[in-house]
């Protein structure tokens, strides 16, 4: 017996067990003793009832079979997991956990290495990619997605701004003879900390001395004092991130509403400037389609398709440290309750699943389809296909035929 106690103790070192209630501890403890689990099948159920937990569904205890042999508790128990993946979420009864109402930070800033302009840290040859250059002007988000990878490469409570980023702009340099198109919305959120240590003051000058940069802007925010206040340079593309109030009560927390966010958009292109919307990630849940639809049409009666440039469709995909990040917080998330399959060694939906919801959001804007330049964000080549019914060769084709439409919707010259 103290062998295994040993053994048991060792098995659950470098997993989460600690974590779990004291009751499904002293559960796992007490079925392992009986049916002597090897160190992968501790960690197996261990997983699972931090799970379901998170999910706030059933515990370990009520999914648990009492059947002596030890290969048909795990298939069962396997089975009853796998169950609650397959079937729609629903967040009818769902109950947040730890969700702090507003969020406390750490402001540091800081001369940092390098400048931090670089390619898409999810670009692939794997996937169809549109080749944007990405422009760290801030690290970390005050938000609290719970389905964002920015939480496994800062930390969170600390936002660190440069202390040289308004120098290292203008030593940029670029080819004026070629278009480029750059974020400020990969490390950070872009607009949530306003003009906080001249970041806007920076970029804007930036915009406005490099004519040939389309600057985009990427937001769930509905902070736009300063578009309010300033003119806006025409090569500038203010885009939101957008999602059904479910999602976005329950997974996107501490972000702008719905309503808040469209509204900002709205005022932002009273503005003059233009405007794109992101739907990514699609979130597969009960009656889903029909409330991302409401939110379509919404876009379709408040916009007219001169205002907008472009809209982006994507899904969850997790590569495994956001997975094991998600599990090591004290929080409830639904997001991780969906059936993973593999996605160019990354997690994501079945690809009939994506082909469901991609399908449905770009029918609903067909009004807009030759107006508006509409596309699939970290998808595999044939997922275009099946989505828009065409495909591009190539991430550089891609790249080009979306410079192409922003510059002409911009009224910029398209520089190749």
């Amino acid at each position: 017996m103290n062998s295994y106690i040993d053994k048991f103790t060792n098995s659950t070192k470098n997993t989460i067990y600690s974590k779990l209630p004291k009751k499904s501890q002293e559960f796992i403890k007490k079925k392992s003793f009986e049916l002597k689990f090897t160190f992968s099948e501790i960690k197996q159920i261990v997983d699972i009832a931090r799970d379901l937990d998170m999910w706030n569904e059933k515990t370990i205890i009520d999914i648990f079979s009492e059947h002596k042999q030890k290969k048909v508790v795990i298939a069962r128990l396997k089975k009853s997991y796998n169950d609650l993946k397959t079937k729609p979420n629903s967040y009818e009864n769902f109950e947040l956990k730890n969700i702090a109402k507003e969020q406390k930070y750490n402001f540091k800033t800081q001369a940092k290495d390098g400048f931090g302009l670089g390619l898409c840290p999810v670009a692939s040859e794997k996937t169809r990619c549109c080749n944007l250059l990405t422009l760290d002007a801030v690290e970390s988000c005050g938000f609290d997605c719970s389905y964002c990878s920015i939480q496994s490469f800062y930390n969170q409570n600390t936002i660190t701004f440069d202390s040289n980023f308004t120098d290292k702009l203008k030593n940029l340099n670029l080819d004026k003879n070629k278009t480029y198109h750059i974020g400020t919305g990969q490390a950070s959120d872009s607009l949530m900390w306003g003009n906080r240590e001249g970041v806007l003051d920076a970029l804007f000058l930036f915009a406005k001395e490099n004519p040939n940069v389309i600057l985009e802007f990427k937001t769930k925010s509905d902070n736009i004092s300063y578009f309010m206040k300033n003119d806006i340079p025409k090569n500038i593309l203010c885009t939101w991130s957008l999602n059904t109030p479910t999602i976005i009560k329950n997974e996107e927390h501490l972000a702008a509403s719905l309503d808040k966010r469209i509204s900002a958009a709205r005022d932002v292109a009273d503005r003059g400037a233009k405007v794109g919307f992101h739907f990514h990630p699609i979130v597969e849940y009960e009656n889903y389609l029909n409330e991302y639809e409401n939110v379509y049409d919404r876009l379709l009666n408040e916009f007219n398709a001169n205002e907008v440039v472009l809209i982006s469709f994507g899904t969850l995909t997790f590569i495994k440290p956001v997975i094991k990040q998600l599990r090591d917080r004290e929080f409830r998330s639904k997001i991780t309750q969906m059936p993973f399959e593999d996605a160019n060694g990354k997690s994501s939906y079945p690809n009939s699943t994506k082909v469901k919801m991609f399908k449905h959001a770009y029918e609903n804007f067909k009004p807009w389809a030759k107006d508006v330049f509409f596309y699939l964000c970290m998808e595999e080549h044939e997922m275009w296909a099946k989505t828009f019914g065409y495909q591009y060769t190539t991430n550089n084709d891609f790249e080009n035929a979306m410079l192409s439409a922003y510059t002409k919707k911009l009224n910029m010259k398209f520089l190749v």
